[in-house]
């Protein structure tokens, strides 16, 4: 690290992401694997993650936004992108001009893009939503005929794929996911009933690869797996991942704070007695959230230690109690020591959400360090 690098960043281990990308396509044997890299990777970095899968050799990759997709092609990486998200009519002509695959949610937005890609005088490779129950983007399932219709009459429309997401794969109960597959692969039957080959089904996000493996299909969608976390603590652990990112402070200041003496806004917490309490250059508007103050635990000098007090937009407190402390000690927010290790997931549970809000909330102020 260099004198001028702010004191609070994330490591990012590159050779974690592919043991976890070849374990994902391990354990899903032939079906294609597309990662997901959308919201910066998932707080990964974008580009960095996109060419190092790219350099494995992925099929393709999975994206929130056209943005995204546009951003991949100016880094350089040459892959097949799945633009994931809908898009309005004026962002139409930028997939055609970045090669990017579509989804098509509705006939109207499907007629778009066959028309742009006549105009343009090219192919439109699309993939059609289907709506099974999360009541987001995409044709009822009950009304995809008139989708996978409509799509027959778009002679410069290409349908790659067809799919559709699990509203609840990380759920104890999977009832509701198996009747999301049943209504996928039901409306799916439109192509045997005319005789017409299957475009590539998919629906299987990281919680299904794991528990539901019925649901793999042609290709699946890994998101957090590919970062080594698993979607939820219900979700069976089949596949050894490892964590791909880290999150490290450093000591900015020590001091005795004396008993009965509250820490921080609000004056939430005190020490019953003398204790000593450092301060970290980290806080809410670098994505350690503020729900956290008072529950997480951080690792200094090997020793595990509590938050106090209201974790403040720029800076965090810790109560050491009678251990030593100095100014630069490497503090572990997200991340192992010799003894202990703070996980994704322990943050989640200590401010009560989800391991994807925690990793796509580590804002960019917060330095990225790759390492192959």
């Amino acid at each position: 690290m260099n004198d001028t690098e702010r004191p609070t960043w994330c490591d990012i281990n590159l050779t974690a992401l592919e043991h976890n990308y070849k374990a994902v396509q391990a354990h899903v044997g032939n079906t294609q694997v597309m990662p997901i890299v959308k919201a910066d990777a998932y707080g990964h970095g974008l580009i960095q993650v996109a060419q190092k899968l790219q350099d494995l050799n992925t099929s393709c990759l999975g994206v929130a936004y056209v943005e995204e997709g546009i951003a991949l092609r100016q880094g350089g990486i040459t892959t097949p992108i799945h633009v994931l998200g809908g898009a309005v009519a004026r962002q139409i002509p930028l997939f055609l001009e970045h090669n990017l695959t579509f989804t098509a949610p509705s006939v109207d937005k499907l007629h778009q893009i066959n028309e742009a890609a006549k105009t343009a005088n090219t192919t439109a490779t699309v993939h059609l939503k289907i709506d099974t129950g999360m009541e987001r983007i995409g044709v009822h399932h009950y009304n995809a005929d008139t989708l996978f219709e409509a799509s027959l009459q778009c002679p410069s429309v290409n349908v790659e794929g067809v799919f559709t997401h699990f509203a609840s794969a990380d759920h104890p109960d999977l009832a509701f996911a198996r009747l999301q597959l049943e209504r996928f692969l039901e409306a799916l039957e439109f192509y045997s009933r005319h005789s017409l080959p299957s475009p590539k089904r998919h629906i299987a996000n990281s919680a299904a690869v794991m528990a539901l493996p019925e649901s793999h299909l042609d290709i699946v969608r890994p998101g957090l797996l590919m970062y080594g976390v698993a979607p939820t603590t219900d979700t069976p652990h089949q596949i050894e991942l490892q964590p791909v990112l880290s999150w490290r402070s450093e000591v900015i200041y020590f001091k005795v704070v004396e008993a009965g003496n509250p820490v921080s806004y609000g004056s939430t917490w005190a020490p019953e007695k003398p204790t000593r309490v450092v301060t970290l250059p980290v806080g809410y508007a670098d994505g350690y959230r503020r729900a956290l103050s008072n529950k997480a635990q951080v690792i200094i000098n090997d020793n595990l230690h509590n938050v106090v007090g209201r974790v403040c937009m720029d800076q965090t407190m810790v109560d050491i109690k009678d251990s030593s402390a100095y100014n630069g000690d490497q503090a572990v927010l997200i991340g192992s020591s010799d003894t202990h290790q703070i996980t994704v997931e322990d943050l989640a549970q200590w401010s009560d959400t989800i391991p994807y809000e925690i990793l796509t909330a580590i804002t960019a102020r917060v330095p990225r360090r790759w390492h192959p």
